[in-house]
């Protein structure tokens, strides 16, 4: 038995169907409401479904709903309110568990590990059951793809830029997220991440970028804003990469969120509320999609050596929608862990999913997305696969 919490959502929903198509089940489904995840089950032909109503808040519901299963996969949020309620539950249901997000202070619950900021994983956590964390596309993907990218192209790698963002829905958990994360989500009770900072000569340095308004940056139309970001997630790729520089960039083609997003700060200083501050976000990436297609995508362009020869090279990966392919890696992770590919403890997605088999299962997951590879940052080399 596979419950999946969240099932009704924009990744859950997704997850569960890719779930029922790589033969996993049977399944239990949940979410607040049940109407819209028994809507959810009527799309899985053949399957063996159950559907409950679960309050994650109701620590008796939540257990019930544990009880029984192998595997618990939580699509559910908002992250930094919930943080390791779901993974404790599964684990003390003997189940093994998936989140799609779960950053840093769900790994330092479950372990006990806080140190200055760099997580390491794989930490026992009873039973011999296996918790995998950030199964998602950000964190997940945005470490996994630099990952396969250089260990496919490169004997050895010095240098990663990476340029993340684009234009898209924005639902009522993300928005959430988003206010929490300016004062949680990273290491030791920190935010997420710390803006403008970046790595170099193997160690975080603050104040390294400066953020712009109007840039022309790779794989990216038109004019956008970039802000420099790095994350613990950053800092454990560059950890386990060697990487000697890193810079991260996200990029906000749309003017009203790159706008909303600048004055957060200063509104959260003030103790505005981050119900109408959600709405607001809510609002903005829909008036930025107005009139053109959602997308989102992740360049990746990496320099280092390669039969001794120094070389670039870029990856790009571009999607329709940063929710769905949440699902789909958080539904991949849930199969590698079932297979037994994943060992006993605590982890993070990255650190433990094979590059070269999750690219593999994207390339055959049916999901309408590309993945191209680049000598350095051009735009107009041939297209090497699509996914």
């Amino acid at each position: 038995m596979i419950g999946v919490l969240g099932a009704s959502g924009s990744v859950g929903q997704v997850a569960v169907a890719h779930l029922h198509r790589l033969g996993v089940g049977p399944l239990r489904l949940a979410a607040r409401h049940v109407e819209p995840v028994r809507r959810v089950a009527a799309g899985l032909p053949g399957a063996d479904v159950d559907t409950v109503e679960v309050d994650l808040r109701d620590p008796a519901a939540l257990a019930a709903f544990c009880a029984g299963t192998s595997l618990v996969v939580n699509c559910a949020g908002p992250t930094y309110e919930l943080k390791e309620t779901v993974a404790a539950a599964a684990l003390a249901a003997g189940a093994h568990c998936v989140d799609v997000a779960g950053d840093d202070p769900v790994h330092e619950a479950l372990t006990g590990d806080v140190p200055g900021g760099d997580v390491p994983g794989g930490r026992a956590c009873g039973g011999g059951r296996t918790v995998v964390l950030s199964a998602g596309t950000l964190p997940g993907l945005s470490s996994l793809l630099p990952r396969w990218l250089a260990s496919t192209e490169f004997d050895g790698v010095d240098t990663l830029t990476a340029w993340v963002g684009g234009v898209e829905h924005c639902s009522p958990v993300v928005a959430v997220d988003m206010m929490l994360s300016l004062r949680s989500g990273g290491a030791a009770g920190a935010a997420y991440g710390e803006a403008n900072a970046a790595w170099r000569g193997g160690a975080a340095r603050s104040r390294a970028l400066r953020p712009a308004e109007d840039a022309t940056v790779p794989q990216f139309a038109g004019s956008v804003a970039v802000q420099p970001f790095l994350s613990a997630e950053t800092r454990r790729l560059a950890r386990a990469l060697r990487l000697r520089d890193v810079d991260w960039l996200n990029v906000y083609p749309g003017p009203q969120v790159r706008t909303l997003l600048a004055a957060l700060p200063a509104a959260a200083s003030v103790g505005a509320d981050e119900a109408d501050l959600a709405r607001r976000m809510i609002r903005a990436a829909e008036l930025d999609l107005a009139g053109r297609s959602p997308y989102y995508q992740m360049v990746f362009t990496m320099g280092g050596t390669r039969g001794g020869v120094p070389v670039e090279r870029t990856a790009v990966l571009r999607v329709t929608s940063s929710y769905r392919l949440t699902g789909l890696v958080g539904a991949l992770a849930a199969v590698a862990v079932l297979g037994g590919d994943v060992p006993p403890g605590v982890h993070f997605a990255a650190d433990v999913l094979d590059p070269a088999a999750t690219v593999a299962a994207l390339r055959g997951s049916g999901e309408p997305l590309t993945v191209r590879l680049v000598d350095g940052d051009t735009a107009d080399d041939t297209e090497e696969g699509t996914l």
